[in-house]
């Protein structure tokens, strides 16, 4: 099932997403879309309502270095554990909306990532069990004040900037994540290319390494990492991520 969120004439909504492209169907969730959801009986054609965030997090949990050749680029081993840092809930924006990139950062990087997002609250989950726990996957754009990040020496600033975690087009329940395509492009210009599979740390793990630490509540989001490639971001370029059985998501980019 394809899960979202969008702007309707009738307000905000959650949908599932049905049919096939080009003739596809929002279909208004009552409520949330946690557990099996229940539906209102309006929907809308696609084309007639604009895309959100999929989802509203309480926070989102990032995983850094976590593609060897990412590591290498940034000039750096690869963690032997998950390195995990915060997004504030703040930085999410949905499909189509712009990047702002602060006058205070000289460059502002791409990172098009896979992200988990969280189905049901959840503490200490087995690696094994970490399926049980996940509403599906989306994604992401961790987007980064490259210049502020090496100068902080800490990632707070340079990663939570408002608009600096786009997340859509939608969340999907049905998906493998295992050896998934995952590719950025800048201008339609190819820079990242790679694949799931060479994650270091694998979607289990990942869950289990930072549910030990923090308390996972339902619509809590976990980006996975960024395969190499990343690079500046300019106003007036468009960026757009794309993962294998979910889609593209694609925001322009602007100055404040």
């Amino acid at each position: 099932m394809k899960l979202g969120r969008v702007a309707s004439p009738d307000g905000v909504a959650f949908v599932a997403i049905e049919g096939e492209d080009g003739a596809q169907t929002a279909r208004e969730i009552a409520e949330h879309p946690f557990g099996e959801p229940t539906f209102t009986g309006r929907s809308w054609p696609l084309e007639q309502v604009r895309l959100l965030a999929p989802i509203l997090a309480s926070k989102v949990v990032a995983i850094g270095k976590n593609y060897a050749e990412h590591a290498a680029e940034m000039g750096s081993q690869a963690p032997e554990d998950p390195l995990i840092f915060l997004k504030p809930n703040t930085s999410i924006i949905g499909p189509g909306a712009p990047i702002v990139r602060p006058p205070s950062s000289q460059r502002v990087d791409y990172e098009g990532e896979l992200a988990v997002v969280i189905g049901r609250p959840c503490k200490d989950v087995a690696a094994a069990q970490a399926g049980s726990v996940i509403l599906g996957y989306t994604v992401a754009n961790d987007v980064t004040a490259r210049d502020q990040q090496k100068a902080d020496g800490q990632w707070t600033r340079g990663k939570g900037y408002d608009t600096f975690c786009p997340l859509g087009p939608w969340i999907e329940t049905a998906l493998d994540p295992a050896d998934l395509a995952i590719g950025t492009t800048l201008d339609g210009v190819s820079v990242q290319s790679s694949r799931t599979s060479l994650m270091l740390h694998g979607i289990g793990e990942i869950i289990e390494w930072v549910s030990r630490v923090m308390t996972l509540l339902p619509g809590d989001v976990i980006l996975t990492g960024t395969p190499a490639g990343i690079g500046p971001m300019e106003a007036g370029q468009t960026v757009a991520v794309s993962v294998e059985g979910i889609g593209t998501l694609s925001n322009p980019v602007v100055d404040k």
